[in-house]
């Protein structure tokens, strides 16, 4: 696994169901992302983007080939090590936000904190203070219900963030946002989230946040077509595919 991946995805494959049910969602991905840059995973519906970074994430096992996170081989990692991993070192953005609706704007980002150990008095603190960051300062005690799309998934954004994680996420962070809410979005991920001891993926269909990409990987049928670098930037080689249908 090269050091300069956050991660090497080599030959991976995930189905669902069996016999004639069964449903072949990555068909042997070779997928990289590098620390300190915006990877994009792109492509259309069905294509297998989610569940790939799904069981990057950690939250689908993946049924064969190998995965490295953050230099660590997965296989290496097994039950409450593997969790405890995650927890640490990966933030996710869903699509849906996923905002627990009786927690205010600073308690729904406290909850990673939370999870982790933290006690609240310490943890809710931290949250507003990256609310704050963020421009939420003024809101970070009303609920969800009574945020605009953009405001909660600024507060989404930072409960994945809060915990400083190495790796984050991000299903669809603009598909609900309006263009200027959605280059908002984007710019906090780009300023937050990209560091030189951090990565980010973003899953996205929306091409009017493609600038922000380092790297544009292509995904088709459960595969990685090919990968694009808009800026020129140097790039190592990504692995050939060569998987039966």
């Amino acid at each position: 696994m090269e050091n300069y991946l956050a991660v090497d995805s080599r030959r991976v494959t995930k189905h669902f169901g069996e016999g004639e049910t069964r449903i072949e969602a990555l068909r042997g991905v070779d997928f990289e992302a590098r620390f300190g840059e915006l990877s994009f995973l792109v492509g259309p519906s069905g294509c297998g983007k989610t569940t790939l970074i799904s069981v990057i994430a950690g939250l689908l096992e993946r049924t064969g080939g190998e995965l490295g996170i953050l230099g660590r081989p997965m296989d290496e990692l097994k039950g409450t090590d593997r969790v405890l991993f995650r927890r640490k070192n990966v933030g996710f953005l869903f699509q849906q936000y996923n905002l627990l609706p009786a927690l205010t704007a600073a308690e729904n980002v406290a909850v990673p904190l939370l999870a982790a150990g933290q006690e609240w008095k310490q943890a809710v603190p931290k949250a507003k203070e990256l609310l704050d960051r963020l421009g939420l300062g003024h809101r970070m005690g009303a609920l969800p219900k009574e945020l605009s799309g953009g405001q909660q998934q600024r507060v989404a954004l930072a409960r994945a963030l809060v915990h400083e994680p190495r790796l984050v996420v991000c299903d669809e962070p603009t598909a609900a946002l309006d263009s200027a809410n959605g280059e908002a979005v984007m710019e906090l991920l780009a300023k937050s989230a990209v560091h030189p001891d951090r990565a980010v993926i973003v899953v996205t269909h929306d091409t009017r946040v493609f600038h922000f990409a380092d790297s544009i990987a292509h995904m088709d049928d459960g595969r990685i077509r090919d990968v694009t670098r808009p800026n020129g930037a140097a790039h190592a080689p990504v692995h050939t595919q060569e998987v039966a249908v």
